[in-house]
């Protein structure tokens, strides 16, 4: 019957992946679409903007199957269950970014030393519809990585935020070097370093909760303050001396110490403690676990 309630609960886990399906679509169709658009039009920020499409589409890819990883139910190779899956999928997000910034910037460098030539005009068009649709893409994965407490959608969001940023720059500089004459025509190519390092920017933001995620970092100090009051709540609990949190993919495993009245029984301290845990998970649905030690108050 576990096994058969867990993989329900696993299964509709797994639903909370399906954005990121999504979002790997709409970045392999702008990445082949600005590749494209970037080869014709003779614009290396376009190709920049496109490289760094690319990029998302790996990247998309990864956060899915981290997230549908993380959401395995504990077994006995994991017993804690699979949730580290999700802050390394967000790493590895902060790692292709990373690249792609660094190659952005070689080929800007590489066009600045090369005679430009002056960008076609449909690029500006591709352009424009990019910024937009990247905008919207990260709204939406923003509000749903809000809504499953998923760093690793966050994490994809984020990258659709620098790639919007990334598009804009190229729009920028090509309209630069369309408008401006032959003085401003390697315009483009400066738009695409000032993307690199808007980018590079954005994965170092990614990687610092990723990392604090894999190495147990305390969340907020308001989810503890939840957590404990909700516990002091439960009738028998005298006071909660000790509340350690660490998150564990999409959810939070607890563990606390929790004061009752001495002369009580065990069987009367373990209901306790079961009471305690109950209030918890159902007033946090994201706390997946909690591990109570009874201190005994005399």
């Amino acid at each position: 019957m576990t096994d058969d309630r867990n993989k329900i609960t696993e299964a509709g886990e797994r639903k909370k992946a399906r954005p990121m399906l999504f979002s790997l679509c709409m970045n392999l169709f702008f990445a082949i679409g600005k590749g494209i658009a970037a080869f014709f039009g003779n614009s290396n920020a376009l190709m920049a903007d496109a490289g760094e499409s690319m990029s998302d589409v790996l990247s998309s890819f990864i956060v899915w199957i981290g997230i549908r990883t993380s959401v395995k139910a504990p077994d006995e190779d994991h017993p804690y269950g699979h949730g580290k899956a999700e802050p390394l999928a967000s790493v590895a997000v902060a790692t292709f970014l990373m690249i792609a910034s660094i190659l952005i910037a070689s080929r800007g460098v590489e066009r600045l030393w090369s005679p430009p030539q002056k960008p076609e005009y449909f690029t500006l068009w591709v352009l424009m519809a990019s910024i937009i649709i990247k905008e919207i893409i990260y709204r939406y994965l923003k509000y749903k990585s809000s809504d499953v407490k998923s760093n690793a959608m966050l994490a994809e969001a984020t990258h659709s935020r620098s790639d919007a940023i990334t598009s804009f720059m190229a729009l920028v500089g090509i309209a630069t070097s369309i408008y401006g004459g032959p003085k401003y025509i390697a315009a483009d190519a400066y738009s695409s370093l000032i993307a690199s390092v808007i980018i590079a920017y954005n994965s170092i933001k990614i990687f610092r909760p990723a990392f604090d995620e894999i190495m147990d970092a305390a969340p907020s100090h308001e989810l503890i303050e939840k957590i404990k009051s909700i516990a002091e709540k439960v009738k028998g609990v005298n006071e909660v001396e000790k509340c350690q949190v660490r998150k564990m993919g999409m959810k939070y495993l607890v563990d606390m110490h929790v004061y009752v009245n001495g002369h009580l029984s065990v069987a009367e301290g373990h209901d306790i403690a079961h009471n305690v845990k109950d209030a918890i998970r159902e007033g946090l649905p994201e706390v997946s676990d909690v591990l109570i030690h009874i201190e005994p108050t005399l």
